[in-house]
Order: structure tokens, then sequence, then C-alpha cells
């Protein structure tokens, strides 16, 4: 994979001076002896000859630790205060919070953003280094399931009740922007938090779900702990959906019991095949509940949600015994654990079978966070790439005098930008849900964008840091550069949370349950957004871009309407990839369209329009998704099967 740097002398059986107990000089001029005889040289040569002689002398001679580090010495990259660099986040701040919302949230992020750099970062990396350990027995052979984790995966967990980074967004001081300031501080955060970001996602879906509720009486308690800024008080919140089935159906995948007891609590049996954050004070989980026969209705409307504490008051496990911790590719930071749930005492939360439509509200939050970590993971890669083209030297000059590595940053900039305006606006959508401003048509359009900028970022930011760990030639390669830690975490996020596929289906469904409205305000913001770029000449080529995606997705639409049900079912993806990128286009031009925007904001709408934005118009042009060519999808994964003989 890479070239392996060669010694500056070969071995050979006719000369090896080390070996014969001579100096280096000697032995260079003993092998000289052998190579040169029978090789006539002029004088200017020889002079030459003696000049390289006397370098490779001067090097051999070098002590050997020296010697083999020298020219290796290469200047790390090094990043300052990730606000005050992200200028795209400031202008975005600048371009929408009143006045007086935007002082008080800059001052929080640059304060914070030194933190970050100070007290932050060295404990993510301590995470990264001290994984969790799961301890099955003590030293007497007593169970215990103890999961240790390290005491910088504590503190993550104090610095985030002091940061009020699920806090904020129930707070709510700055109304329907605190949903962007707590978004903007968990971007900051998550490349640095060592893994703590994921179980912040669920902690803050599952004051979500409780707050939708309604607040129950018996839930206040945990909700105050789960939006606690206390260190002391501040409760986090796993998410235990998955069963041995596995995957994202749970209507059909889960086999967890609960049985009613006499004083109106549950209890749980069954195996959480995969739990995230299994350190978590309190989960949320779905099982379906016994009748007195025993009986348990199957399907998604058996299903109810409940509420457990993991442990009882004397910090003894809730009748839950740890299988195993996950050996996993990435998030190596936080345990995630095999879980058999015994007899575990829980609440019942949902009404009984609506625990999918209750949890609903996790799982949009939740996805909002997969975005978070997305573009986090992209911007840091990219302010990393960056930094290191100012520093190292290749082929004469720096990194960043290359046009072609120039090019090769810049469009991933670009793509970045992209998903960064996606991420502001889901988060501005959503604070205008929680304080009852949104209107109907901003609701339709939070259901619409939340799948989509979920499948479409984690797809972008996978590709992104992989584009960006290249950046550094082999250093990318190195554990100790920290660089494949992000790459690992990345990975992830296409996953977690329904892979692009299935949110693909979840985006047909948007549709079908709004009987087209959704589509129809799709098309109607779109449309408004660049029309304020009317008056600026240089964004003219992307506004028409953006308008001829618009009508080819129209025709797409109008065309796959007349055809059976699979051919939108074949086209979700590259049909939810289009909703993407218009809407991603649309934000750009919208940015660019500013009195004081930059150069730079121009031309990342102009790059972003000019890359295939529609391109389910196409696959559809090319009859992708005609059923014949579903067959032959088959045949080229599986092989035509063979044909009968006749006779």
């Amino acid at each position: 994979m890479f070239a392996r740097r060669l010694p500056l002398w070969r071995s050979s059986a006719t000369c090896k001076p080390w070996q014969m107990g001579l100096s280096l000089r000697h032995g260079w001029e003993r092998c000289q002896a052998w190579s040169c005889r029978g090789v006539n040289t002029t004088a200017e040569q020889g002079q030459q000859v003696s000049m390289q002689q006397n370098q490779v002398l001067e090097d051999l001679e070098m002590p050997v630790v020296r010697r083999e580090t020298e020219n290796l010495f290469q200047e790390r990259p090094e990043t300052g205060n990730q606000y005050l660099e992200d200028a795209l986040l400031r202008s975005y701040l600048k371009a929408h919070l009143p006045p007086k919302v935007l002082e008080e949230v800059s001052q929080d992020l640059e304060r914070f953003g030194n933190r970050l750099l100070t007290e932050v970062k060295p404990l993510g990396w301590e995470c990264e280094l001290n994984p969790p350990v799961f301890r099955q027995y003590d030293a007497w052979g007593q169970r215990v399931d103890h999961i240790i984790t390290c005491s910088a995966w504590k503190r993550m967990k104090e610095i985030s009740a002091e940061e009020g980074l699920i806090a904020e967004a129930y707070e709510r001081r700055y109304s329907n922007w605190s949903r962007v300031h707590q978004a903007v501080k968990l971007y900051l955060f998550s490349t640095t938090s060592g893994g703590f970001n994921c179980p912040l996602a669920m902690t803050d879906g599952a004051a979500k779900v409780i707050e939708s509720l309604g607040m129950p009486a018996s839930l206040k308690n945990a909700f105050d702990h789960l939006t606690s800024r206390d260190p002391k008080k501040f409760w986090t919140s796993g998410q235990w959906m998955t069963e041995r089935r596995g995957g994202s159906d749970v209507a059909n995948g889960t086999e967890t019991v609960a049985r009613k007891q006499p004083d109106g609590t549950y209890r749980l049996y069954g195996f959480k095949w995969f739990t995230s954050a299994a350190d978590s004070d309190v989960t949320l989980t779905l099982a379906r509940i016994a009748d007195a026969e025993g009986h348990v209705k199957q399907g998604s409307s058996g299903l109810s949600l409940f509420f457990l504490k993991v442990r009882d008051e004397d910090k003894k496990l809730n009748n839950i015994r740890v299988q195993r911790l996950k050996d996993k590719l990435g998030t190596r930071q936080m345990a995630t654990a095999e879980l058999w749930l015994d007899g575990a005492e829980a609440e019942l939360i949902s009404a009984e079978g609506r625990g999918v439509a209750s949890i609903s509200n996790m799982l949009n939050i939740t996805r909002i966070h997969n975005v978070i970590g997305a573009v986090a993971s992209m911007r840091r890669m990219i302010s990393l790439s960056r930094e290191y083209a100012l520093k190292r030297v290749v082929f004469g000059k720096l990194l960043k005098d290359h046009p072609l590595h120039m090019q090769t940053i810049a469009r991933m900039e670009v793509q970045t930008r992209g998903a960064f305006l996606l991420l502001m606006e889901i988060a501005r959508l959503l604070g205008l849900a929680e304080t009852n401003m949104a209107s109907e048509q901003d609701q339709l359009l939070l259901r619409l964008l939340v799948p989509v900028a979920k499948l479409y970022t984690g797809k972008q930011a996978s590709a992104t840091v992989i584009e960006a760990m290249e950046c550094f030639g082999g250093q990318g390669y190195m554990e100790d550069t920290g660089l494949p830690v992000i790459v690992r975490d990345t990975l992830v996020l296409s996953i977690w949370e329904g892979t692009t596929n299935i949110l693909s289906l979840d985006v047909l469904r948007s549709l079908t349950k709004s009987q087209g409205q959704v589509i129809a305000v799709f098309f109607s913001t779109v449309q408004k957004k660049i029309e304020l770029a009317s008056s600026t000449a240089e964004l003219e080529p992307a506004v028409k871009q953006m308008q001829a995606a618009i009508s080819r997705l129209t025709q797409f639409i109008q065309g796959a309407g007349s055809k059976e049900a699979m051919t939108m079912e074949l086209a979700a993806r590259d049909f939810s990839y289009s909703l993407a990128r218009i809407y991603a286009g649309a934000l750009l031009i919208e940015h660019a369209s500013r009195p004081d925007a930059s150069a730079e904001d121009i031309s990342a709408a102009r790059r972003w329009c000019n890359q295939e934005l529609c391109p389910v118009a196409t696959e559809f042009k090319n009859r992708s998704y005609e059923a014949e060519e579903s067959l032959m999808d088959s045949s080229l994964v599986y092989g035509s099967p063979p044909s009968t003989s006749r006779l």
C-alpha cells in the first residue's frame, strides 16, 4: 500500500563492511573499489561522485535514531477555536438570529469553542484510548455485570450537563432559536466528545418523548434529570429497540414480553441485541404486553413503549444481565451491549399498542443528531486537511500551492456547506414546531426533510472523511494521528437510526400519508428560496439549473404515478437523493443571495448546482425502475438460473 523506505545501501555477499569490523567510511571505499571496476569516469564525474559519497557517508555516520527519523518529521495540523474558524456557521447565525440573541449566542459559542480546545479535546482522546471494559464476575465468583468506563467518559457527562447540551433545547431561553443554539453546540462538540454525542442523542430523544406525552406526573422527575444542568443530577438515556432478529423491522422483530404486576407496574422479559450507551441511567424500550393467558399481539399494533431505570437505588442492575459488550468498528469509546431483561421493572408510558407511534418522536430527534454528527465529521476533516495543506511540502512546494489538491478540498467544502445548511434548516423548523410557531407547511417540510437529510448526509460524510483522509497520504492511515478514529466513527452514520434504503422508503411514506401535500410544500419552498437570487447575476446559472431540476422532478412524479407501485419503491433512493440535492441547492442559493454574501458563498452555490441535481429523472428515463430491470438486478447479483432443457 505504501512504498517502504529503503536503506541507502544494499546487502550483498561480496560487500558487507559492517560484518568485517570496518568503519563505515573504510567499508564504503572497499565497496566502491568493487563496484567501480571496469568503469571509466571523467574528472568532473568523479568529483560529482565524490560529493555524493560524502553526503551518503554523512548520512550513514549519523546516529541511527536520528538517521531513521530525520526526513519523517511533519508538522501536525493544528486548528483553533472551531466556532471562530467556521465562517459559514458565523455567517448563517448572523443572517438568521435576532441581534440580541446573536450577541448572547456568539459569546457562548466562542467561550465553548475555547473549552473544547483546552479541556474537551484531550478528554475525547482519553476516551478513545480507554474504551469500556466488561467485568462479569467479582473476585469471589459473584456475578456483578459491571461495565467500567474511564474517568474521561464520566467527565464528558458532567461537561454535557454544565454546557446544557440537552437543557438548552427545553429551557427555550431563545424561544424558537433555542434548537439552533443547541444544534450548533452539539455540532462543535461532536468530533471531540469521545463518542459522548451518541448517549446525548438518545437522552434528547427520551426527553422529547416525555414532553410529547404531556409530561405525565410519574415521568416529571425523569424529565428534570434528563434536562438538568447539574452534573450531579443529570441522567442519560438509552434506546433499546433492536433485538435478535435485528434491524429496523421492529414490528416483526420485537420479542420482549411485558407482564403486568398487581401494583400496576410491568416486568419485562426478553433479549436486547444492540443497546447503545449501556451505562445510561434510564432507557425507553418496546415490548409486547401479555394477556392473562400469556398471549401477545404480533405486528406493530402489539408494541407498547416502556420507561425503566437501569439500576435501582442501591446501584444494582434492574433484573438485567449483561451478555457481552459489542466489538464494533467504531464508536468504541461507548459501551454497546447485549442485554437480557429477566423481569426488569418498567412503567408503561404509551397507550397500549401505541409504542411505535410514541417512540417516533425519539427517532426524529436521534436522526437529527445523526445529521449533526455527519456534518461535524465532514467539517472537522476538512479543517484538518486545510491546515495540513499550509504546512506539508511535497514536490518542492506546499500542498496548498498544488491546484489539484486545492480542487479536491474545495469539492469537499461545497458538499459540507450544503449539508450544514440542510442541518440548520431542520433545526430551525424543529424550533418553530416546539414553540407552536410552525405553520402546517413547516411541519410537513420537517417531516420530509429529517429522513432525507439523515440518509443523504450519512452517505456524504462517509465519502468526505475518506477523501479527506487521503489528503494526508500515509499519515492519514496512522492510528495515532486520530484521523482513523473520525473515519470509523463516521461510517456508522449511514446505518444507525435507519439505513439509506429504509429511510428512502420512509420518505415515500411521508408523501403517501400527506396525500401529496408534502411534495407541493417542497416545491413551493424551493421556488421561494431561489427567487431571492433574481437580482444576483452571478447566481443566474445556478437558478436555471435548479429550475430545470424542479421541472424534471415534477415530470418524474407524474410519470411514476402512472406506473406500478414497485416503480416508486425502486426509485426511492434516487428520489430521496434528488430531494436532498435540490433542497440543499436552494439553501445555498438563498445564503448566497444575502447582501453581504461572499464570493465563496456564490461559488459554492454555483458549484453545488453543477452536479446532477435530479438523478431520479435520469434513471427513470433510462428505464432503471422497470420490472425487467428489477429482475436483471437479481440476475446480476446471483446469476441467471440454469435454463431448463427442452425435450
